[in-house]
């Protein structure tokens, strides 16, 4: 069979199209495909949730690929491993409850794992804006993500999701972008974004669960978003909070899916 260009070509825009239009109304955005992002994604995908990741960047899994310093392992301690395990990420027992994995591994297992869930990714794309409907986000604002870096005047285009999490990492894009543009609190402690610590991993791993929660009404932070906008510490190549945290914002945004559409509080994703 002779291959023609333009039905390639044919392919990749009409298969891509169908899937930005059918990610025009979402159960869950999530801002940013990190280790966090991608846990909550996976795990909203298995529940049957119509979730969708936006990554600005070309390759999705955040901070997780480069381990420590670029040496390609990452620390997991106990609690997390149930995570791993059903991935399918090997992980080995270092010390006490401290155990490593292979971020290549466990990264690229993440990913994968998302998008056969059912979770839609959308990578080169940036969140520049939030759609507001009086004091809750209703949707988000997206564009290329060249667009941004050239700095050019293109107009965006809008979705609408029930549930936005910020789960861009230490900037927390899109709880800037709240605190910026929208008259109204965020519900820190202060009201506004309280920022990020300096190292102190035991400290961090503890706070980021607690955290993970919504930030401002409609809109979720987890992983490290959510100790920055909450004002607790980093805590380095330690990767156990950030899949702790993508479970637990997965869980309590699909309880209240659930609430919404009157089925009692029921979640799939509880046990």
């Amino acid at each position: 069979m002779a291959l023609d260009e333009i039905v390639i070509s044919r392919a990749i825009i009409e298969r891509y199209f169908n899937k930005l239009l059918s990610a025009l109304d979402l159960d869950a955005a999530i801002a940013g495909a990190g280790p966090s992002g991608l846990t909550a994604a996976w795990h909203l995908a298995k529940a049957g949730r119509k979730v969708a990741v936006f990554e600005r960047k070309l390759s999705p899994g955040g901070g997780m690929w480069g381990g420590g310093m670029m040496f390609n392992e990452i620390v997991v301690q106990a609690e997390a491993l149930p995570i791993l395990d059903d991935l399918g990420i090997r992980a080995s027992r270092f010390q006490e409850d401290y155990y490593t994995a292979d971020s290549v591994e466990c990264t690229s297992t993440l990913v994968s794992q998302a998008v056969k869930a059912g979770a839609m990714i959308f990578n080169l794309v940036s969140i520049e804006d939030v759609m507001i409907r009086g004091a809750r986000v209703t949707g988000i604002v997206i564009n290329w993500s060249s667009v941004d870096l050239a700095g050019l005047h293109v107009d965006p285009l809008t979705l609408r999701c029930q549930y936005l999490v910020d789960s861009t990492g230490h900037p927390m894009e899109v709880m800037k972008v709240i605190e910026r543009k929208v008259d109204a609190r965020l519900n820190t402690p202060s009201g506004r974004l309280e920022g990020e610590r300096s190292m102190w991993a035991d400290a961090a791993e503890t706070n980021t669960l607690i955290n993970t929660r919504e930030a401002f009404p409609g809109v979720y932070v987890c992983g490290m978003s959510a100790n920055a906008a909450f004002g607790s510490y980093r805590m380095g190549p330690i990767f156990g909070g950030m899949l702790l945290s993508g479970r637990q914002v997965a869980r309590e945004i699909d309880r209240r899916l659930s609430t919404r559409t009157g089925n009692d509080g029921e979640s799939a994703l509880s046990s």
